[in-house]
């Protein structure tokens, strides 16, 4: 079964005021329509303007409904930068009930650091978006009403899955044939291997029912790039349905993954990961205490 170490200082957060307050669990009720995970690794620079974005698309809904709530979850991920302090500034600006920091004590890949922003967030809905802003926030709208429209019975499970392959065929002009070869390959070992309901796994764009993040998360191994894979895995192990959502993409700068390395090392991950369900060494648990 999948396990995960949480350190004692990763289950509290700072209020406005500086008061240590501890986060709350997945697995209890939720008390907010939306949170959202933002997982951050050295993000200083890319995640104010992510967070300005957010912030003011979420505000505004609030102004159209007085009862509608959010949190944004900001999840340092061991960062060497000011990315706490940066995130601990819009919890001085809007209040702890809406924005929150994590701090993880060491960084653990951002499959691990979504995964511990989301078993400490309080939504109905919960989405984990990229730091750096290249989706889009506004599209949110678009993943929700699929989200909505689907039948999530009888375990209200459900997630609408941002996606970039409407952009592709753009993409491939301006990349080098080496790189075009290298998506393909990636794209053809996840069919084969993994998840066949998307074209595009890897978007940082992601919308969860909390009954589909509450068993997908519990079930979660990978800690790295591939986890989007592992995740989209056990969701169709699971028969919990999936839709996939073009979004509005853009390149920004700053990225820290290297083509090259990181293609290669998110194939090795996915052949693993693969390997470890077929021979039984991961088991994936169907039901949550």
């Amino acid at each position: 079964m999948a396990t995960y170490l949480r350190y004692e200082s990763e289950n509290y957060f700072k209020s406005s005021n500086g008061v240590r307050e501890r986060f709350p669990s997945l697995m209890d009720e939720e008390s907010v329509d939306l949170s959202v995970i933002v997982p951050s690794y050295n993000e200083e620079k890319r995640l104010p303007l992510m967070m300005e974005e957010a912030i003011l698309f979420l505000e505004a809904k609030c102004e159209k409904s007085s009862s509608y709530k959010y949190e944004i979850i900001i999840v340092d991920d061991g960062s060497k930068d000011s990315t706490t302090k940066v995130g601990q500034s819009f919890v001085e600006k809007y209040g702890s009930d809406k924005i929150r920091v994590l701090t993880l004590e060491k960084n653990r890949g951002k499959g691990g650091a979504v995964r511990l922003g989301m078993m400490s967030a309080r939504g109905e809905h919960l989405l984990f978006a990229d730091a750096d802003g290249a989706t889009k926030f506004s599209d949110i709208e678009k993943v929700e009403t699929k989200l909505n429209d689907i039948d999530t019975k009888p375990h209200g499970r459900a997630l609408t899955v941002g996606s970039r392959a409407h952009l592709e065929k753009n993409s491939i002009a301006s990349r080098s044939v080496f790189r075009t070869l290298l998506m393909k390959c990636f794209h053809l070992i996840v069919w084969l291997l993994c998840a066949r309901s998307v074209k595009d796994s890897q978007c940082g764009f992601k919308l969860f029912t909390r009954n589909a993040a509450r068993i997908l998360f519990h079930n979660l191994h990978v800690e790295r790039w591939a986890f989007d894979v592992e995740l989209l895995y056990v969701a169709e192990e699971l028969n919990i349905p999936i839709a996939e959502v073009a979004v509005t993409w853009t390149e920004v700068d700053g990225s820290k993954v290297d083509p090259l390395f990181s293609g290669l090392q998110m194939g090795k991950d996915i052949v693993l990961l693969w390997l470890q369900y077929q021979l039984g060494l991961w088991v994936i648990k169907k039901n949550i205490d």
